[in-house]
């Protein structure tokens, strides 16, 4: 059996019973991150053979678990921090299982995307995520504006290093929207900033960001 689940953002008392439970008792544990992975498990007291599944071996560690999987093994894949398979590894491996007939499920849990929008103070009743953005202006300037006229409200990760330019684009694509920026979700310097786009990009270039983001922008009215 194959389990794709959910660990924590940041704040290990928000893992699930159920995913120690799994945890505990499938035969490896493939993780985005061996190294953060290593201490989730050593911080449970849980001892188990890692796999590295990530970006840059995603087809050939897939291959190497879809093998023991059809050996009768049972596998956990885990990505750096919350859910596989959103803006982690994950979906290539879905739908590797899916052509081998191999049973698949996940143990839900925390979710940054869905914890920074209900924090954001925006409508939360249709939302679109678009996760992490191209890294260059004009890319980014494109991408952002396929969702120029949506009226879902939007859902971005960014990076430290380029959430200011994230916000100059966005103000520019978008206009002067309503928006927030959650830093930090679960630990102890959570913080959610709120304004409008100009707003905070104002306050991020005054104050240097630090870790990693969610931006969260209101749909067109």
């Amino acid at each position: 059996m194959l389990y794709f689940i959910a660990t924590p953002i940041g704040n290990l008392g928000d893992i699930s019973l159920r995913a120690l439970e799994t945890l505990r008792v499938v035969d490896s544990v493939a993780s985005e991150d061996t190294r953060k992975t290593g201490h989730l498990l050593k911080h449970f007291e849980i001892s188990k053979p890692q796999i590295a599944f990530h970006e840059h071996n995603e087809e050939k560690a897939g291959r190497r678990i879809i093998g023991l999987l059809q050996a009768g093994q049972s596998v956990a894949v885990v990505s750096e921090a919350g859910t596989p398979g959103i803006s982690d590894p994950g979906y290539s491996l879905v739908q590797r299982a899916i052509e081998a007939n191999i049973p698949f499920t996940m143990i839900p849990g925390p979710t940054a995307l869905v914890m920074a929008l209900v924090l954001s103070g925006l409508p939360a009743h249709a939302f679109t995520f678009r996760g992490f953005p191209p890294r260059k202006q004009g890319k980014r300037q494109r991408f952002l504006a396929v969702d120029a006229e949506s009226p879902h409200t939007l859902i971005f990760y960014e990076s430290p290093y380029r959430l200011v330019g994230f916000l100059e684009d966005a103000l520019t694509v978008y206009g002067d929207r309503p928006a927030a920026v959650a830093n930090e979700l679960t630990k102890l310097y959570e913080s959610v900033e709120r304004g409008t786009l100009s707003e905070l990009l104002a306050h991020y270039q005054a104050n240097e960001p630090r870790g990693e983001y969610v931006v969260v922008i209101g749909g067109k009215t």
